[in-house]
């Protein structure tokens, strides 16, 4: 039901998409589709949930292995861009903010959002210790930012490779995170408690 929901909402958009035309999709009946999601605003929050769940294991493990910090952020930007690629559909529904505004999709993108900017910020804080919290918050803004506008820029520009596109924005955003970095104690692997209470919160928040 979630893909073919996920299908109807990217290609005609929210307001358009009908609950007949995906329940005859599916081959089910309107009223079992209200039984399992109450509404299509319900519907199009299991959508964005599977979505946002499928990219947050995608970079997870686009990054485990990742030595250094210029690495992880290279890794976790080019897995984003490849997610936009491989799951164009759900990348769609997801960037369909504007066209939600006043729906609980609005907030359930936001909620994405700042799941992906906290995991960002979590991982930054492991390697900047004496940054400041609002400087690690601020960067993570930033490429969670950039990562959204350049793949949507993509979509019209097939030639322009999710790699190609994660060295775009390295060049930007290095030169300050380096800066950062070399003023930094070498310290274990470990997030901040503060960080991992931001995560943990972004990431238990459900439709």
């Amino acid at each position: 039901m979630i893909t073919v929901a996920e299908q109807v909402f990217a290609e005609r958009g929210y307001h358009a998409a009908s609950m007949d035309e995906i329940a005859q999709q599916v081959g089910v009946s309107k009223p079992m589709l209200y039984e399992y999601f109450g509404s299509k605003e319900g519907l199009l929050r299991a959508c964005i949930l599977r979505a946002r769940t499928e990219l947050r294991e995608v970079t997870q493990r686009a990054v485990a292995e990742a030595p250094t910090l210029r690495d992880l952020l290279w890794q976790g930007v080019a897995a984003f861009f490849r997610f936009a690629d491989t799951h164009a559909r759900a990348w769609r529904v997801l960037r369909q903010e504007t066209a939600l505004a006043g729906t609980s999709g609005a907030e359930e993108i936001e909620t994405f959002r700042s799941q992906q900017n906290a995991f960002t910020a979590g991982l930054l804080a492991t390697y900047l210790p004496a940054a400041a919290e609002w400087e690690v918050v601020a960067y993570a803004e930033l490429l969670g930012g950039a990562c959204e506008r350049l793949a949507i820029w993509r979509e019209g520009r097939p030639e322009v490779t999710p790699e190609q596109a994660t060295d775009m924005l390295m060049d930007v955003v290095w030169t300050g995170l380096e800066g950062l970095l070399e003023r930094q104690t070498p310290v274990p692997a470990q997030v901040s408690d503060s960080f991992k209470t931001r995560e943990a919160g972004a990431s238990t928040v459900s439709g």
